[in-house]
């Protein structure tokens, strides 16, 4: 599907999951996104259950916005960028979040999916839904979900991406997918919520 970014819809959330390669994955996205960019983003990178890895900080590095490690029953604010902790589902209740140390799903906890599936339970439409690089087909399920409910798909392009097989599975679940390559992903959001600031403008 071509990159278009004439959408009237005013988001409320952009929900990303990646796995295997999304450090570097993540950076790039995430260093795209103006101070000043108004919509919060939820984050899940798959993660072993007891990771003492800086990510929080190493994503804080190159990003303008402020880089959270989600606390449960957090609200959900303009102006971050929210991450689960390892070892937590991420799921979205109205306002706010909850983690939750339900069974893992598809061998992960936090699991994409459940972000996904919660997110587009919580605001239908007015989600983003983005799959970068991983093995596994977590976040499949969750993206078609979001597509169900009106919301809009981004994967990394699979054939540039550094490990193809998770946004292949989302893009082959949800189906009208917007594939970018990553470099292209942060831009786009970023166009895209320009817009919406421009259409609330008018």
């Amino acid at each position: 599907m071509s990159a278009r970014t004439d959408s009237p819809v005013h988001f409320a959330l952009i929900a990303i999951g990646t796995s295997l390669g999304g450090l570097r994955a993540l950076r790039s996205v995430l260093s795209a996104l103006p101070r000043n960019f108004p919509v919060p983003v939820a984050v899940v990178q798959h993660r072993t259950p007891d990771a003492g890895d800086p990510l929080q900080l190493v994503l804080q590095e190159l990003c303008a916005l402020k880089v959270l490690e989600v606390e449960d029953k957090a609200m959900i604010e303009s102006g971050y960028v929210y991450l689960a902790p390892p070892n937590y589902h991420l799921l979205v209740e109205g306002d706010h979040f909850t983690l939750s140390t339900e069974d893992a799903e598809l061998y992960a906890r936090p699991s994409i999916n459940a972000l996904l599936q919660t997110a587009a339970e919580a605001y239908g439409p007015r989600v983003v839904g983005v799959i970068l690089t991983g093995t596994g087909h977590d976040g499949a399920l969750g993206l078609a979900a979001l597509r169900r409910a009106g919301g809009l798909a981004v994967v990394e392009r699979p054939a540039t991406a550094e490990m193809a097989e998770m946004p292949q599975a989302a893009a082959d679940a949800a189906g009208n997918a917007i594939e970018l390559a990553v470099e292209d992903i942060g831009p786009f959001l970023a166009r895209l919520i320009a817009l919406q600031i421009n259409d609330e403008d008018r």
